[in-house]
């Protein structure tokens, strides 16, 4: 059953086409990856579904209701956030004001929603830097934080930009884990992500976008196999590495 979908979705730039007819569908409780090279259209895809931009044509349907253009803060107190491939803290508050910020989403008592941003620290492995600044924190402590404050907005379905690229091997490892744990939760995923560990080993299905269309989607050693996708986007290269 559909969560999420996306239904024939058009933005243009001037006469850039970003996003071309696209559609996809999120089934409920799946982690959706998304692939494609700097520039296929794959941030502009997820500013549509949030509701950053309006689509020129076509629609967004979130557990059967259609929010097109409605405004990101209205769609995130439906059940939909996203995280940012640029980091987006609050830098001069505190880690645990950050994330309480978000636990203000659909939790009125201050009290509460400082106990639901302590406890989603916990989750995220920053429990300890709950009274450090968002601007002192590491690339790797800075995407948990992204992480844990679209958590805090207690969400149904979760739009993660490149939350593992640019970090070390362990953080990618614990980031890797903790993203199958969300999934067991029953949160829904649809991620954008270059490293091809991670979005392998996470994703149920992979959509390819390449000069804002789908070329390709399936299941992760399918797309791997698809000489479509290994000319625009993965290369020999990793065919090669992936033989060895």
């Amino acid at each position: 059953m559909a969560i999420l979908e996306v239904k024939e979705v058009m933005k243009s730039f001037g006469g850039l086409v970003a996003v071309r007819d696209f559609s996809l569908e999120l089934r409920k409780g799946e982690i959706l990856g998304i692939i494609g090279p700097n520039g296929a259209g794959k941030t502009t895809l997820f500013n549509l579904i949030t509701g950053f931009y309006k689509p020129d044509k076509g629609k967004i349907v979130f557990r059967g209701e259609d929010i097109t253009g409605i405004r990101p803060h209205e769609i995130c107190k439906r059940g939909l956030v996203r995280t940012f491939q640029i980091t987006q803290s609050f830098a001069n508050l505190t880690v645990l004001e950050n994330v309480r910020i978000g636990a203000h989403n659909q939790i009125r008592s201050s009290r509460e929603a400082t106990e639901e941003a302590l406890r989603i620290l916990e989750r995220v492995d920053l429990y300890g830097k709950r009274e450090e600044l968002a601007s002192v924190l590491s690339i790797g402590h800075r995407k948990s934080l992204e992480l844990g404050k679209a958590l805090a907005t207690k969400p149904e379905v979760i739009l993660l930009d490149e939350v593992v690229a640019g970090l070390n091997s362990r953080e990618a490892d614990d980031m890797i884990k903790r993203l199958k744990m969300l999934r067991e939760e029953g949160i829904t995923i649809l991620l954008i992500e270059h490293v091809m560990k991670a979005i392998m080993s996470l994703s149920d299905r992979i959509v390819v976008i390449h000069y804002g269309e789908k070329i390709a989607e399936g299941k992760p050693v399918e797309i791997s196999k698809d000489p479509r996708v290994i000319e625009a986007y993965l290369g020999e290269e990793y065919v090669l590495a992936k033989s060895q």
